[in-house]
């Protein structure tokens, strides 16, 4: 079976951000989203990090997966 090229550690070395299984979940727990704000409004992200998540999910592949991943998981805080 052929491993994704991409996965939520290369989304969050993309953003700079610690990419480590821990790391994220860390930051999943602590950046939890209401039902009403759109990942890329979060007020957390830097503009560049915006713009990343914004080109990402207009990539419309497997970078877009991901973002939508990350955006569930905000959403549920887990």
């Amino acid at each position: 079976m052929q491993q994704p090229s991409h996965d939520l550690k290369t989304l969050f070395d993309q953003l700079g951000l610690p990419s480590e299984g821990t790391d994220i979940d860390g930051f999943i727990g602590e950046h939890p989203l209401d039902p009403d704000t759109k990942l890329v409004d979060a007020p957390f992200w830097s503009d560049q990090q915006k713009d990343l998540l914004r080109d990402w999910l207009l990539a419309d592949g497997e970078e877009a997966v991901l973002v939508d991943q990350l955006n569930v998981r905000l959403h549920d805080g887990k």
